[in-house]
């Protein structure tokens, strides 16, 4: 039986992907018209979800 992931973990691990496609396809030359501050802000919405992730993963 598979076991279900927390909702934050789920967000995490979104937001986590999204930004590594965004990245690798942005150096690819495939998203060149994305700027580099929406790819700050991705990875800044990675660090602060695996942030929240891990001190509400600490209170369970």
């Amino acid at each position: 039986m598979r076991r279900s992931l927390r909702p934050e973990t789920n967000l995490f691990l979104f937001t986590l992907a999204v930004t590594i496609v965004v990245w690798v396809l942005r150096g690819l030359g495939v998203l060149t018209f994305i700027p580099g501050g929406l790819l700050w802000l991705l990875i800044l919405l990675s660090v602060g979800t695996g942030v929240v992730n891990g001190l509400l993963g600490t209170r369970r």
